[in-house]
């Protein structure tokens, strides 16, 4: 099988970082994609968060901030492959496109279906009120648009089965030209977690695209990604997926997961690949 893919999923969306070790200013998120590249990731995905005091569990789409976040992150990890964030809900969705104008990057996000987004408390209260990630497919296409634009790889991100099923749909209709699927499990109103399903999922994905599993969750996690390793898939961990080691541990940093995914990798028998070799297997632009 090819060298495994290693994705640092950095810092998340609104994780309050006063509880969490979320990076969060331009100087920590460097640090941080530091000790992750060190460890074997190849790519960084990023969310930019309000640098203000007391603001740092905000999203931010101001392409300044965004800016100095990736320079930061260029400079500390050279050959480091930038994957931006673009998942806003609602129908005022320019931020995300500045930024991604703004900013070039070699891949970013593209949430590919809506989702209501619900969780529960234990006591059967909603644990936010129920919402709805709305990603229709005029809004998936002006996204496209934009990357085609920018030279971006879309990673097609997809939350339920539907949605994994529709990539291809889009691809045959000519709003994109290749398939990169990020199949997130463990939403608590999405795909759960579940090994037996990745067996299923890949059977949907269209023929020799590039995939990776984005696992949410606790310890129930790393068997999940133990298959996606055995199946071939590229590989991704990071404080904004979950906080918890496979010995149950709470993580100090996301240099230790990406430790812990790059063992997973060995597990399966593949090398890890560095930051050029994973820009030469996926095809990205030379910086």
């Amino acid at each position: 099988m090819d060298k495994a893919i290693i994705t640092c999923a950095l810092n998340g969306v609104l994780t309050d970082p006063t509880q969490h070790p979320v990076p969060v200013t331009p100087a920590e998120c460097a640090a941080s994609a530091r000790e992750a590249m060190e460890a074997g990731a190849a790519i960084v995905h990023i969310h930019y968060r309000h640098q203000s005091e007391g603001k740092g569990h905000l999203p931010s789409w101001d392409p300044v901030v965004a800016g100095e976040i990736v320079d930061a992150i260029r400079e500390a990890c050279p050959g480091v492959i930038i994957n931006s964030t673009t998942g806003m809900p609602g129908p005022d969705y320019q931020g995300p496109l500045d930024v991604l104008r703004a900013l070039r990057p070699e891949i970013a996000a593209c949430n590919a279906g809506s989702l209501n987004y619900l969780k529960l408390k234990s006591n059967g209260d909603w644990a936010w009120p129920p919402m709805l990630f709305d990603n229709t497919p005029a809004k998936v296409q002006d996204f496209l648009d934009v990357m085609a634009e920018t030279g971006t790889l879309p990673e097609f991100e997809c939350f339920d089965t539907g949605i994994v099923r529709s990539v291809e749909m889009y691809i045959r209709h000519g709003m994109a030209d290749r398939a990169q699927y990020n199949l997130v499990m463990g939403v608590a109103s999405g795909m759960p977690a579940d090994g037996k399903l990745l067996d299923l999922l890949t059977g949907y994905l269209m023929p020799g695209a590039r995939w990776q599993a984005t696992l949410i969750g606790r310890g129930e996690i790393w068997d999940v990604h133990k298959r996606a390793a055995e199946l071939g898939g590229m590989l991704r961990t990071g404080v904004e997926d979950t906080f918890y080691l496979p010995n149950g541990a709470r993580t100090g940093s996301n240099g230790e997961l990406i430790r812990a995914l790059a063992d997973c990798a060995s597990a399966a028998g593949r090398a890890v690949a560095t930051p050029q070799e994973a820009r030469n297997m996926l095809g990205l632009r030379a910086l």
